[in-house]
């Protein structure tokens, strides 16, 4: 029986944040698929055992049941001693990005990747809007990226994890990534990384591409 469980699904950034950290890290874990799509995740049931909160990615790791991929992420760096701070000031640069990452950077552009992208919703106000939000966190990052090579002193840490949880997702949004050559260069600096794989790789279920 492998150490980590993750219930995760292969359309969900989300859970890849996860998933990207435990197989970088080389431990023994594995999928637990979660059928989001036919709604699992509101089954009474299915939260009772796994989720109060109906979200996937959660974490098992013997009795303990993890949710919230920032806070997953933060005990596996802890759990682990690889991809963590190395002092306190360090810790509160990471905590600060994955913050950007959760209330910016991921939440604007996984909404118009699902609508625009896997529901193929057209052009909408509403995708109009996210678009122009994702772009301004992207701006940011891609100029942090400019000057740094990664976001938080000179190697992969669990702040570059969380953000990299939607970038690798192939499906459609309107954005010209062109515009954000660093992200583009700090991408290729983790597919690098020994043991790197595509979330379509390392997580099961049906995917945009099925």
């Amino acid at each position: 029986m492998a150490e980590y469980k993750l219930h995760c699904f292969a359309i969900s950034g989300n859970a890849y944040k996860a998933a990207l950290f435990l197989t970088l890290a080389g431990v023994d874990w594995e999928p637990v698929f979660v059928d989001y799509l036919n709604g699992e995740t509101r089954d009474v049931d299915w939260r009772a055992r796994v989720n109060e909160q109906g979200e996937a990615p959660v974490l098992e790791h013997g009795a303990l049941k993890i949710s919230q991929s920032g806070v997953i992420l933060d005990y596996l760096a802890a759990k682990t001693g690889k991809f963590g701070p190395i002092d306190e000031e360090e810790r509160r640069e990471i905590l600060r990005w994955i913050l950007f990452d959760n209330h910016k950077f991921t939440s604007y552009y996984a909404t118009l990747r699902f609508m625009y992208g896997i529901q193929k919703s057209g052009e909408t106000p509403v995708t109009e809007f996210l678009r122009q939000r994702a772009v301004s966190a992207y701006a940011i990052v891609d100029e942090h990226l400019r000057k740094n090579t990664f976001l938080v002193g000179d190697r992969l840490t669990i702040a570059d994890i969380s953000l990299a949880g939607y970038v690798f997702m192939p499906e459609e949004t309107g954005m010209d990534h062109d515009a954000f050559p660093s992200i583009a260069s700090w991408k290729e600096r983790i597919k690098n990384m020994p043991g790197w794989r595509h979330p379509y790789e390392l997580m099961p279920g049906p995917t945009s591409l099925s």
